[in-house]
């Protein structure tokens, strides 16, 4: 069965990160991917640990947790850009391709004869995508940076972390890399976009300028919204969310667990629950707009009564109350959980280095129910495909190959 993008190859230029999630995920969709690293060093991101992949006798191979994350479903090539004759190699591959991922110093690759009117040039249909920092434009388009610097300048971290005044409040970057991931994901859906206008408009290629720091703006959503429309900085309230309230972690007697009420009545069904259906009536905590302005005072009556319940038994009632509520996990217990076992979040595939040949990854989440995402290649070896591409998609024959090997540029 074909999957949605099955024809469409990818010539993916692009390390670390965000542009190597977008590829990964466009490769998971059915694209051909045809990653290009350097010799002998490859993506930046092999080294970005521990923790390295593991073989067999326990011993690092090259591999790290990192580059797995967002390398599966590609085919991996070498090619010295620094060369002529490598810099006639990427040429020729964007020739045969419909989409070109890359990730430099904005305009590093014009040096190389690889920027976008050059490779539109030789392929008026060819989607051209840069994946930066701080965009193609604008006084700070040289300027390098990785994700917390986004984070901070986006508005991400002044509106993640406990409140002032507390122990611990401040700032706070998120745990995972999100500014990276959430500009990957605005590079699929753009380069999507731009396959649609190209194949059922009648357009022609375009180059995409993908910003980090526009990215995390944009997904700030309603907390730039809450800017926006009354010219005040959202404050930071920890673990409390956005959609009712209370909305927030509470302390078991023996775990934590987090607990949102968004809606009246959900807020009294939470309130029987608890055993103290009067909350319901009192005046102070009769909207979900109220219960926000005295937080503090449901605050000092819920707490004392959930440290009083057990976890689990407290979200089995919960959930038999149609409350929405759940517990705070480890990746161990989100793994576990039966619910995500049967969505089959976790996947494997082979691996020559990993033990007994499978290495385990987090699926791609979203189900098709025509062109479903069931099959995955691990993330490959640096240059275990460059034969066989440069084979398959420009002809070369062996004793070619043999050349450009014994000149370093492959």
């Amino acid at each position: 069965m074909n999957k949605s993008l099955s024809k469409i190859r990818v010539l993916d230029l692009s390390r670390i990160l965000a542009a190597p999630w977008a590829a990964q995920m466009l490769g998971d969709l059915g694209a051909d991917v045809i990653k290009v690293e350097r010799p002998r060093v490859g993506d930046d991101s092999r080294r970005f640990g521990p923790p390295f992949l593991q073989d067999a006798e326990g011993k690092n191979t090259l591999d790290s947790a990192f580059y797995i994350s967002a390398n599966r479903n590609k085919r991996s090539i070498t090619i010295d850009l620094s060369k002529p004759e490598g810099q006639a190699l990427v040429r020729e591959l964007a020739a045969q391709s419909d989409v070109l991922i890359e990730n430099y110093k904005v305009g590093d690759l014009k040096r190389y004869g690889l920027d976008f009117d050059s490779l539109h040039a030789v392929n008026h249909k060819l989607i051209y995508c840069s994946v930066t920092g701080f965009g193609q434009t604008g006084p700070y388009a040289p300027r390098p940076g990785y994700d917390t610097v986004f984070q901070a300048m986006g508005g991400l971290m002044a509106a993640t972390g406990l409140p002032d005044g507390v122990p611990g409040g401040g700032p706070m970057k998120t745990g995972p890399s999100l500014a990276d991931i959430l500009s990957g994901h605005y590079t699929v859906s753009a380069i999507l976009s731009a396959l649609y206008h190209r194949d059922a408009n009648g357009g022609a290629g375009q180059h995409i300028d993908v910003s980090l720091l526009d990215s995390v703006i944009a997904s700030m959503s309603h907390y730039a919204s809450h800017y926006l429309v009354s010219g005040q900085n959202p404050v930071r309230r920890g673990t409390e969310g956005n959609g009712g309230m209370p909305s927030r972690m509470y302390r078991c007697a023996d775990q934590d667990i987090v607990v949102i009420a968004g809606n009246e009545e959900q807020f009294a069904r939470l309130c029987a629950v608890l055993g103290c259906p009067e909350l319901v009536g009192q005046p102070e905590f009769s909207s979900g707009a109220l219960r926000g302005i005295n937080r503090d005072a449901m605050a000092a009556v819920m707490e004392p009564l959930f440290l009083k319940r057990q976890g689990a038994e407290l979200l089995q009632a919960l959930d038999a109350a149609g409350v929405p509520a759940g517990p705070i996990n480890e990746l161990s217990q989100t793994f576990a959980d039966p619910h995500v076992r049967s969505r089959q979040m976790q996947v494997e595939a082979a691996h020559p280095n990993a033990p007994e040949g499978r290495l385990r990854m987090v699926a791609y989440p979203v189900k098709f129910s025509g062109t479903p995402v069931d099959s995955y290649r691990a993330p490959p070896s640096l240059g275990t495909h460059t034969r066989e591409v440069l084979a398959e998609v420009l002809s070369l024959e062996a004793a070619a190959i043999d050349a450009l090997m014994a000149q370093g540029v492959v």
